[in-house]
Order: C-alpha cells, then sequence, then structure tokens
C-alpha cells in the first residue's frame, strides 16, 4: 500500500472503527448460528443432510478469500471492506430462505464467500493500525468479534424464545448491521496501492514447518464449528429442551470464547503460549466430556461453555507461533489458515454424518477426543514463547475461524 500520512487521532480512530467492523462480521455469524433449528425444520432436512449444507459456508469462504486481496488492490482497503462487508451483512437473510437442501446450500456457500472476504478485508486493516500503533491490539479485535457474536446470539436467543419467523428476524438484522458496517467504515484507513505495486499472490503452500502448528489449529477450529453449529441441535434434538433453551447454549458457548479472547494476551504474557494451551486443551476435554456423558441439559450447557473457554486463544497462538517457525513467515501462516479453514469444512458435515449414522453423543465424543490433541502437542507452539507480542501483525493478516 502507498505510504498515505495519517495523523495519530486518525489511527486511533481507525482502531475503534475497525473494531466495531469485527463487532458487526461477528454479530452475523451469532444471529445465524442460533436460529439453525428454525432453518433445518424450514429446508426439512435431517442431521445428515444439515452437515453436508453446514459444510458449504466453509467451503464458500475457502474459495473466495483468495479474491479478496484483489479486490482491495483494485478498490483500496476502505472501499473493498465497505462493500464486502455490507455483502457479508446482508447475506444472512439467504438461508433462512432456503425451502429445500439445494437452495440452502447455495444460499451458504454464498454466506461463506461473503464472509471470507470480508474477513481477510478487516484483518489487513486490523493489521495496519496495529503497526501503526506500534502495540498489539489483534487479540481484543478478535475479542470484539465475539463480543458481536455474543450480541447476535443473545438476539437471535430472544427471537427463538419468543418463536418468530427467522426470516423477518434475519431480515432486520441484516438491515441494521448494514447500516452499522457502513458507518463504521467510514473512519477506517484509506489504504491505496502504490502505482508500481504487484497484486498480491492469490495461493500459498504451506510449508513443512507448519504442518504440526496447523495440526493444532485444527483440532481447535473442529471444535469451535462443531460446537457453534451443532450445540442449539444437540440440546434441540438430542435433550429435547426448548427451542430457546437450545438457542442459550449457543449464546453461553461464544460468551466463553468472548471472555477468553479479551483476557487472553495477559494470560500468555503470564504464562506462555505452550503452558496456555496445554491448560486450554484439558478445560476443552473437560467441556467435551460433560457434554457426552453429562445427559442433562444444564451440563451440557457447561459443558460447551468450558469448550469455548479452552479454545478461544489457541488459533491466534498457531498463528504466531507459524509467524516464527521459519525463514517465511507469510508463506507458513498462510499454511496454517488453510489447514484450520479445511477444519472448518470438514467439521460440520463429519459432525452431521456421524451424527446421522450413529448419534450426536458419538459425534461430540470425536470432538473431545480431538481436543485431547491441544494438550498433548502444544510443545509445537513453544517458538511463540520467544518474542513479544504474542499476537503478531502477519498472523492476524489471514483470519481466523471464529475470531
Amino acid at each position: 500500500m502507498s505510504a498515505v500520512v495519517h495523523t495519530q487521532r486518525d489511527v486511533r480512530r481507525a482502531r475503534y472503527a475497525v473494531a466495531a467492523v469485527f463487532a458487526v462480521h461477528g454479530a452475523v455469524t451469532g444471529s445465524f448460528a442460533t436460529r439453525v433449528p428454525w432453518i433445518q425444520d424450514h429446508a426439512s432436512v435431517g442431521a445428515g443432510r444439515l452437515g453436508l449444507a453446514l459444510a458449504f459456508p466453509a467451503l464458500g469462504a475457502s474459495l473466495a478469500m483468495p479474491l479478496a486481496g484483489g479486490v482491495s488492490h483494485r478498490f483500496g482497503a476502505r472501499t473493498a471492506l465497505r462493500g464486502l462487508l455490507a455483502l457479508w451483512t446482508l447475506s444472512l437473510v439467504l438461508p433462512a430462505l432456503a425451502p429445500n437442501l439445494l437452495t440452502l446450500c447455495l444460499a451458504l456457500f454464498v454466506y461463506g464467500a461473503t464472509a471470507g472476504m470480508a474477513d481477510v478485508a478487516m484483518n489487513a486493516l486490523g493489521v495496519e493500525v496495529e503497526n501503526r500503533l506500534g502495540r498489539s491490539i489483534m487479540s481484543g479485535l478478535h475479542g470484539m468479534w465475539s463480543a458481536g457474536a455474543l450480541v447476535g446470539s443473545a438476539a437471535g436467543t430472544l427471537a427463538a424464545h419468543l418463536g418468530s419467523d427467522a426470516r423477518l428476524h434475519h431480515a432486520l438484522a441484516a438491515a441494521v448491521l448494514t447500516v452499522l458496517g457502513l458507518v463504521a467504515c467510514t473512519w477506517v484507513l484509506d489504504l491505496q496501492p502504490a502505482e508500481d505495486e504487484e497484486p498480491p499472490p492469490r495461493f500459498a503452500l504451506p510449508p513443512k514447518s507448519a504442518l504440526l502448528i496447523g495440526a493444532i489449529g485444527f483440532c481447535a477450529v473442529f471444535a469451535e464449528g462443531a460446537a457453534l453449529d451443532w450445540s442449539a441441535v444437540y440440546l434441540r434434538r438430542q435433550l429435547e429442551t426448548s427451542a430457546g433453551l437450545a438457542a442459550a447454549c449457543t449464546t453461553g458457548f461464544t460468551l466463553t470464547m468472548a471472555v477468553a479472547r479479551i483476557a487472553g494476551d495477559r494470560v500468555v504474557d503470564r504464562f506462555g503460549s505452550v503452558r496456555t494451551v496445554r491448560a486450554s486443551g484439558v478445560l476443552a476435554v473437560l467441556g467435551g466430556l460433560l457434554v457426552v456423558l453429562g445427559g442433562r441439559p444444564a451440563l451440557a450447557m457447561t459443558g460447551f461453555a468450558l469448550m469455548g473457554l479452552g479454545i478461544a486463544v489457541v488459533v491466534p497462538l498457531c498463528f504466531a507461533a507459524a509467524g516464527r517457525s521459519g525463514p517465511n513467515p507469510s508463506q507458513a501462516i498462510a499454511g496454517v489458515a488453510t489447514i484450520t479453514y479445511t477444519s472448518g469444512l470438514v467439521a460440520p458435515s463429519a459432525i452431521g454424518g456421524l451424527a446421522q449414522a450413529t448419534s450426536l453423543v458419538v459425534s461430540f465424543g470425536l470432538v473431545t477426543l480431538l481436543a485431547c490433541g491441544l494438550a498433548l502437542f502444544a510443545g509445537v507452539l513453544r517458538a511463540g514463547d520467544r518474542d513479544r507480542p504474542r499476537v503478531t501483525a502477519p498472523a492476524a493478516a489471514v483470519p481466523g475461524p471464529r475470531p
């Protein structure tokens, strides 16, 4: 990007603007997640077909993310973010309109594609603000994403409790969030490419140094995707709770994710990335055991909350370790991101397919087993203990699973 002069006041204002963008992005995800049972009923699909459909957001994001850099290069960072964020917020209305499996898959593909492109654009601007401030802000920005997801899921919980039509709920949410996003984009940094700057590369193959680190991220994102997409369904179908209580379970999960991300930097600075991830893995495993063995709504909800607390900071620490794992930090981080998005692609369909063949209890037994990998193999993140800040600028440029 060209060297545009911005005052410190501009940069500080841009920090809050980008934080608001992260919150808007998260609110869309939270709004959708709490109404998955309604969407499932409306489209008349079983657990297996729902799992197939829920793979399409990650597929759309994986295919569309490489396009975001070109869009920003052509139109400038602010204009690109404004357009991509609006496409993402408006895409919220599509899944609830789908009457069958085919249309639901198509709607979720568009939903995921717009999510991924907006994710790349906002993370890139967050990195630029962080660089100009000279201190880490990315953990807080991802915490704002979780806070936005919490607000969106809380509103969805209320809507589900009142028995409202998700088409109306999502139309109103999309309208409000689109306006908020456009307003926030007004104050982000307006970065333009230099005249001789080449467009960014579309793809980066993961180096060997990123594979083990990516495996840790894979386990965390698998658990996150499973809990975010299936926690409400688990309580509604497996434990036969009300729609409102099922949606509240997703809200509890997003709440613990938000708290852990906001506090994450301080914890890592004190204990280091390896011990933090080991402790996080223990919490995630404990949460999974409560979900699988508890058999009661209160225990399952506690389990999902502990799972959120356990996996929240893992992916940012994977990106930080990848950036220090070899001579080409950007390529290593991109490789880890590719692996984690593959997990997001696999998790929903794997949970649904296994649930169709056995039960959701067995599906979350698999999630618990993968969470053990966080505690057992946290040592591969040891490179992240040597430097500060913990959340590095290159890592933040690549979007995580749900920041």
